[in-house]
């Protein structure tokens, strides 16, 4: 018997998952609802530049998520320059895919670091 609907039950911690982390701009672009196109806020291309993070290993295995790129959707219209070190406010990530490794994160604005020129 397959059970369904079990993703509903899951959560994932995005305040633990990002605390070690640093991301960094690399692309700015609209963000659009699928169905209505109605303008939805911005999403940010991000890329992590600093993973600091201690994973869980096995058999000597070195695990980062260093270089792995994220994409932000804010719930707003920002004015983020790119190249800046930002950090999502408030954000809610939801883990999907075949295998369980894509994430996607909503957030109601972004705090910028500190602006790269």
């Amino acid at each position: 018997m397959a059970l369904k609907k079990l993703n509903q039950f899951l959560r994932f911690d995005y305040e633990e998952f990002s605390k070690d982390k640093v991301l960094q701009v690399t692309g700015i672009s609209e963000w659009t609802d699928f169905n209505t196109k109605a303008h939805m806020g911005i999403k940010l291309e991000t890329t992590i530049v600093k993973d600091n993070t201690l994973y869980k290993q096995k058999d000597g295995e070195n695990v980062t998520n260093r270089y792995e790129k994220l994409t932000i959707k804010v719930r707003k219209d920002v004015n983020i320059p790119m190249n800046a070190f930002v950090v999502p406010v408030n954000a809610a990530a939801t883990v999907y895919g075949d295998y369980r490794n894509q994430l996607s994160i909503t957030a109601d604005d972004v705090r910028v670091l500190t602006p790269n020129k």
